[in-house]
């Protein structure tokens, strides 16, 4: 009996999950996922901050009072 090569691509004991084979799988036949995923994380994450922008609306933030427990 013969493992398959993603089979021993990684783990403790060459053990690769189901779900780990199906995603290894789906993103070898998929590779436009890939390129969507690095503009979802451009769109989310790596964005410009504008510095003075940021510190206007610090300084503008309400104070929120906590709860008083009686």
């Amino acid at each position: 009996m013969s493992a398959k090569p993603e089979q021993s691509r990684s783990g403790p004991g060459g053990y690769v999950s189901e779900f780990d084979q199906f995603i290894h799988d789906y993103m070898a036949q998929h590779p436009e996922v890939e390129q969507s995923q690095a503009e979802g994380w451009y769109i989310w994450w790596d964005h410009m901050v504008d510095l003075n922008d940021l510190e206007t609306r610090h300084d503008n933030d309400v104070p929120v009072k906590p709860y008083h427990y009686d």
